[in-house]
C-alpha cells in the first residue's frame, strides 16, 4: 500500500491542481510535492536493509495476457524514488510567479513526478514500459508550450529520439514475453528467466535494443545530439527535471532490466559499451570547455558525467555500480543547483553568456559562496557529494580495464578547468555592464539552494548513509548474474 498511495496521491494532486485558483497553485503544488517528499523519507528511515523487494503489490491487471500492477522498493530504487521527491519540491518552489498558464505547468511537473515514480517501483516489464511512456508526456508539453524561440524543431528531435529508443525496447520486452513459459508473463523474474535462456547470440541482439533505448535516455556518446539543445532551449523547471532525475531512468534501467535479462549479452559488448561511456567523458568535457553559454556548458558536463556512470555500470564490479547509484544522487542535486543558478543569473543580467558576466561575487556574496560549494561538488572535490561516486567509479572501471579506468579519470581534470573557469569568469574580476545592479539571493532562491548545498556535503561527509542502502541489492544482482 504505502507504494500505491504515493502513486495515487502524486496522480491525484496533479489532477485537481488543474483547478485550483491560481493564486493559490503555486502553494498547492509545493506542499502537495513536499508530503510527497515527507511519506519516501518515512519509507526511507523505515527502510530494512535487505536485498529482498518491500512494500509488495501485486494485482492482476490483464490477466489474460500476463500483464500485472506489480510494483515494489529495494535499496537501489528507494534512493531513486527519494531523489525524485526531494528536487519535486525545489523545482516547483523555483518556479517564477509570472510563468504563463501556471496551472498546468503545476500539474505537468506533478504528473511527471508520479510517472518517475512509477518507473522506479514497477516489477512488471509492461508496467515499466507505460510509466515509461507516460514520463515523456509532460516534459514534451513542458518544452513545448514554455520552450525558448527555437522548442518546436528541438521537441520534436527530443520526442523521435525517445520514441524510436522505445520502440526498440518495446520489440524486445515482447520477444522476451514470448520466450517465457506457456502461460506467458511480464513478471520480472520471469523476463529474466526468459532472457537468460537465450543462446548467446540472441542476446546479444537484444542487448543493443535495449541500449538504444537506455542509451538514448541518459545519454551515452554518440546517442547524445538530442541533449544540449533541449537542455538549453527549455524552460528552467524543465531542464531541471530531464537532468536531475529523467536521465536516470536510462541508468536505472541498465540496472534493473537490461543486465539481469541479458548477462551472456552483456559480457559480449560491456567492453564496447564502456568505451563509447569513456569516450562521452573526454568529448563532452572537451566541447563543455569551448562553451560561452553557461546552461549549455551545464548540458555538457551533464554527458561526460553520465559517460562516467555508464562506463562505470558497464564495468560490473561492486565498486562501479555503488558508484554509480551515489552518483546518480550526486548528479541529480549537482546538476539542479546549477541549472537554478545560472537561471537567477539571466533573470537579473538578461544573458548567460559567460564572457559578458563578471564581479558577481562583490554584488551577491552568499550566491558566489552557494555556487562555490556547488561548483566544487561537480568537480568532485573531497568531502563534497561528487567525491564518493567518482572514485567508487573509476575504481571500477579501472579495475574493469587499466587503460579505460585512466582515461575516465580524466572527467575530473577536464570538469574541474571548465567549472572553475566558468566561476572565475562569472563570479571573479570587477563587475560587467550587466552585473553592475546585481542583487543577491530572494529568500525563495536560498530557499531552493539551501536543502541542495546542505545535500552536497551530507553525501560527501557521510555517503555511508546511503550506500548501506543499495549494497545488498547491488551484491543480489552480482551474484545472480
Amino acid at each position: 500500500m504505502p507504494i500505491i498511495a504515493l502513486l495515487i496521491f502524486t496522480f491525484g494532486t496533479a489532477v485537481i491542481g488543474l483547478f485550483i485558483p491560481i493564486r493559490y497553485g503555486n502553494r498547492f503544488a509545493f506542499l502537495s510535492s513536499l508530503i510527497v517528499f515527507a511519506y519516501s523519507l518515512y519509507l526511507f528511515i523505515t527502510f530494512p536493509i535487505t536485498a529482498e523487494y518491500q512494500y509488495v503489490l501485486d494485482c492482476a491487471w490483464i490477466p489474460s495476457l500476463g500483464i500485472h500492477f506489480k510494483v515494489g522498493i529495494d535499496g537501489i530504487s528507494i534512493l531513486l524514488v527519494m531523489l525524485t521527491t526531494f528536487l519535486t519540491p525545489l523545482i516547483i518552489f523555483s518556479i517564477r510567479k509570472n510563468e504563463p498558464r501556471p496551472r498546468a505547468f503545476y500539474s505537468l511537473l506533478l504528473f511527471m513526478e508520479m510517472a518517475l515514480i512509477g518507473v522506479f517501483v514497477s516489477m512488471d516489464g509492461f508496467l515499466f514500459y507505460i510509466f515509461w511512456e507516460i514520463a515523456l508526456i509532460p516534459i514534451y508539453f513542458i518544452c513545448l508550450l514554455w520552450g525558448g524561440k527555437d522548442r518546436v524543431r528541438i521537441t520534436l528531435k527530443f520526442f523521435i529520439y525517445t520514441m524510436t529508443g522505445s520502440l526498440f525496447m518495446l520489440v524486445g520486452l515482447i520477444y522476451l514475453y514470448l520466450h517465457t513459459p506457456v502461460q506467458h508473463s511480464f513478471d520480472m523474474q520471469a523476463l529474466y528467466a526468459a532472457g537468460r535462456s537465450l543462446s548467446a547470440h540472441a542476446q546479444c541482439i537484444l542487448f543493443w535494443f535495449f541500449f538504444l533505448a537506455f542509451g538514448i535516455k541518459m545519454p551515452i556518446f554518440p546517442l547524445h545530439t538530442w541533449q544540449p539543445d533541449t537542455y538549453t532551449d527549455a524552460p528552467t523547471q524543465g531542464t531541471m527535471m530531464l537532468s536531475g532525475i529523467m536521465l536516470k531512468m536510462g541508468i536505472y534501467g541498465v540496472i534493473r532490466w537490461m543486465i539481469p535479462m541479458l548477462p551472456l549479452g552483456l559480457a559480449q559488448n560491456a567492453n564496447y559499451v564502456l568505451w563509447l561511456s569513456v569516450a562521452g567523458v573526454v568529448y563532452a568535457g572537451i566541447i563543455a570547455f569551448t562553451q560561452r553559454d553557461m546552461k549549455r556548458l551545464i548540458a555538457y558536463s551533464s554527458i561526460s558525467h553520465v559517460g562516467l556512470i555508464a562506463a562505470g555500470i558497464f564495468a560490473f564490479n561492486q565498486q562501479g555500480l555503488q558508484g554509480g547509484i551515489i552518483q546518480m544522487l550526486s548528479h541529480g542535486v549537482n546538476v539542479v543547483g546549477l541549472f537554478f543558478i545560472v537561471d537567477i543569473i539571466q533573470s537579473r543580467t538578461g544573458t548567460r553568456d559567460i564572457g559578458s558576466l563578471g564581479g558577481i561575487r562583490l554584488k551577491a556574496p552568499f550566491l558566489a559562496t552557494v555556487f562555490a560549494i556547488i561548483m566544487l561538488g561537480a568537480v568532485a572535490l573531497p568531502l563534497t557529494d561528487g567525491f564518493p561516486g567518482e572514485f567508487l567509479l573509476i575504481s571500477g572501471v579501472f579495475k574493469f580495464q587499466n587503460i579505460a579506468g585512466a582515461v575516465a579519470g580524466l572527467t575530473i581534470i577536464i570538469g574541474a578547468v571548465y567549472m572553475l573557469r566558468t566561476y572565475q569568469r562569472s563570479m571573479l574580476n570587477e563587475p560587467s555592464l550587466e552585473t553592475d545592479k546585481f542583487t543577491d539571493l530572494t529568500w525563495v532562491e536560498k530557499s531552493v539552494l539551501i536543502p541542495i548545498v546542505i545535500m552536497v556535503i551530507l553525501i560527501g561527509i557521510y555517503p555511508n548513509l546511503f550506500l548501506k542502502v543499495s549494497e545488498p541489492a547491488i551484491l543480489k544482482l552480482l551474484s545472480g548474474v
